[in-house]
């Protein structure tokens, strides 16, 4: 099975021979290295930039209001935060230009914690992401929906912000892609050998074409009695939690959010409709969360329905994530957190 970061690869692959894409670029994301993660190892049209954020998202932006089509990297989110401005801009383009300028292009970065990447290297980046209006926001949990939802954000006309979970790139999925041979064949094809790289070049499979809609959240699991959304790594945390409590008697449904603008909110209406109780579960500081809204839109339109309050599990309102385990466990959420909470609220009464 591929990784996330194998898949992210080859449906990049994908839109360089397909869907028109030229230039896939940022810090160390051509060659020799081809992305810290290697994401972006192999690709004909990736190329390496100096360490300037700013200036990777202006040229983004370039590019796209030539009308091409580009992906570009920021290495960690981490260092997203001094190109804000940049992406207010971007987010607006279309709109201050009374639909004159459309901006096409991908901006992609690796989020949150769980590789003890300590204070400069932990960062989530959804909440912000989710208050710059003109974007779409997306973010997998398996490398299936890594490869269908970075076609889909290819080909869509507006910028789109792909959030990697640090976490899972290298995380190996429980399903194959449609074509993807198997995995030692999958390797040997396209991982670039350790040591001397100058002449190596990959065979890319012929992966199938698929797509993972933007705006369409996925209900990993059915249940009666809870609704629990979340999204990126922590879907697996929820789902070992969703699996600890079935084992105790409980009927929990799971939601993966998937893109988080536009969110999916007709799927969430109809789950929350059915449990009576909602609990929101991302890493993102806690303090103006965007499940924060969710959970307002859910009170609003829901209220006369719930069972019990929604609840937001997030992470703590810290300045930053600690390099001991033990600090980064205890900063974001854990399955014995999630778990607790899960089990207040499906004891709750109304």
């Amino acid at each position: 099975m591929a990784n996330m970061a194998q898949a992210v690869r080859m449906a990049l692959h994908y839109g360089e021979e397909h869907l028109g894409v030229r230039d896939i670029f940022g810090q160390d994301v051509g060659a020799p290295l081809g992305g810290v993660f290697t994401a972006t190892q192999g690709l004909k049209y990736a190329w390496n930039t100096p360490l300037d954020e700013r200036g990777i998202v202006g040229m983004a932006m370039g590019i796209a209001m030539t009308g091409e089509r580009c992906v570009a990297e920021i290495q960690f989110c981490d260092y997203i935060f001094n190109t804000i401005d940049l992406l207010k801009i971007a987010g607006n383009t279309h709109w201050v230009s009374n639909g004159n300028y459309s901006l096409p292009f991908v901006l992609k970065t690796p989020v949150g914690a769980g590789i003890r990447g300590s204070i400069y290297h932990s960062h989530s980046f959804d909440a912000w992401a989710s208050r710059l209006p003109g974007w779409k926001v997306v973010m997998p949990s398996t490398p299936v929906d890594a490869y269908g939802l970075m076609i889909s954000a290819i080909e869509d006309p507006n910028p789109v912000l792909f959030l990697e979970p640090k976490a899972l790139l290298r995380v190996k999925g429980q399903e194959l892609l449609p074509g993807e041979p198997a995995e030692k064949d999958l390797k040997a094809m396209i991982d670039a050998p350790i040591g001397d790289r100058r002449h190596w070049k990959p065979k890319w499979p012929k992966i199938e074409e698929f797509r993972v809609p933007i705006g369409e959240a996925k209900i990993v699991r059915e249940g009666t009695e809870l609704t629990l959304v979340t999204y990126g790594r922590h879907v697996t945390f929820c789902g070992q939690v969703v699996e600890e409590l079935e084992k105790e008697g409980h009927s929990v449904e799971l939601i993966d959010l998937r893109t988080i603008y536009p969110y999916d909110w007709k799927t969430l209406k109809a789950s929350i409709r059915k449990t009576r109780k909602v609990l929101f579960v991302n890493e993102d500081t806690e303090v103006t969360n965007f499940a924060e809204h969710l959970s307002y839109r859910a009170t609003q339109e829901l209220f006369y329905e719930l069972d019990a309050a929604p609840e937001v599990m997030a992470g703590k309102n810290l300045p930053g994530i600690g390099l001991h385990p033990n600090l980064e466990d205890a900063s974001v959420p854990q399955n014995a957190d999630i778990k607790e909470t899960a089990l207040r609220l499906l004891r709750e009464r109304p």
